[in-house]
């Protein structure tokens, strides 16, 4: 059951203001009616403030009301009708500073060893944009030269379940792994290093 707002303070404007039973007090504020008896004998809780729980939103005069005149009735706590904080799904994901730097080599892993990723799946894994991806696919980002494939997993840009998830998702809508010896000839490490200097000769 949901408790009010600092329940001993509830408690205790209850005792000072209202006719209820302790026991109904006790159940609202999810405390022992020993409890509340011993708030209204002044041995707990002395010199605390009563909380309105009227004043708060939690209760109505008239349910108040309703439970003085019964008090087999037990108080109903007002429940906010508030919306539900939605959770972010779409958009970059936040990277701290630290990290940001690492992208282009977790890019360039995906690109090597699972091109079956879309542009898309791999903006959402780590947060990056696809300018970001297709220049480190061309071959054109500003620092091509030290770029390395690094998994992002490793990199702590995103969870082995995400990574597994977004994988199983590529393969459900038709992407196709590419085989080893392929990813290696397109972005092989002695290949890396030699367009890497060719791009470094030319600046």
């Amino acid at each position: 059951m949901a408790l009010p707002l600092m329940p001993k303070a509830t408690a205790v404007w209850l005792v000072e203001n209202t006719s209820l039973s302790f026991e109904q007090i006790a159940a609202f504020c999810g405390m022992h009616s020993l409890e509340v008896q011993a708030i209204a004998d002044g041995e707990v809780a002395v010199g605390m403030v009563g909380l309105d729980p009227i004043a708060n939103g939690q209760l109505t005069k008239q349910e108040i009301e309703r439970c003085e005149k019964n008090q087999d009735l037990r108080l109903r706590l007002l429940v906010a009708d508030l919306p539900q904080v939605a959770s972010r799904s779409k958009g970059p994901r936040y990277t701290p500073i630290t990290k940001r730097g690492d992208k282009p080599d977790a890019i360039a892993w995906l690109l090597k060893h699972h091109p079956e990723l879309s542009d898309a799946q791999v903006c959402r894994l780590i947060g990056t944009t696809k300018p970001t991806i297709a220049a480190v696919r061309d071959r054109t980002h500003w620092n091509v030269a030290n770029i390395k494939p690094r998994g992002p997993v490793m990199l702590g840009l995103c969870s082995q379940r995400e990574l597994e998830e977004a994988l199983a998702l590529a393969i459900r809508r038709g992407g196709v792994p590419r085989p080893p010896e392929e990813t290696e000839d397109h972005y092989g490490e002695n290949q890396d290093d030699d367009r890497y200097s060719e791009q470094e000769d030319a600046h």
